[in-house]
């Protein structure tokens, strides 16, 4: 994976992981951050920059997603 978009990656993680803490109901924000995780580490050692491009895509969707319901 290329650097730039190993830190893509990562800043996509963090904020992840950043905006779920700011649900309030105790439930969905440990059933959020364990999703993220799991998720994340699920597809650590993939190499196809295509699958990566869609992936990311996919998160930064649910990052809306997140952002909107907080």
């Amino acid at each position: 994976m290329a650097a730039s978009s190993r830190a893509q990656v990562l800043r996509l993680y963090r904020a992840l992981l950043r905006e779920s803490q700011r649900f309030s109901a105790y439930n969905y924000r440990t059933y959020a951050i364990r999703r993220i995780r799991d998720a994340f580490r699920e597809n650590k050692n993939i190499k196809d920059s295509e699958k990566i491009e869609e992936l990311v895509n996919k998160a930064k969707a649910n990052l809306e997603v997140i952002h909107r319901q907080v």
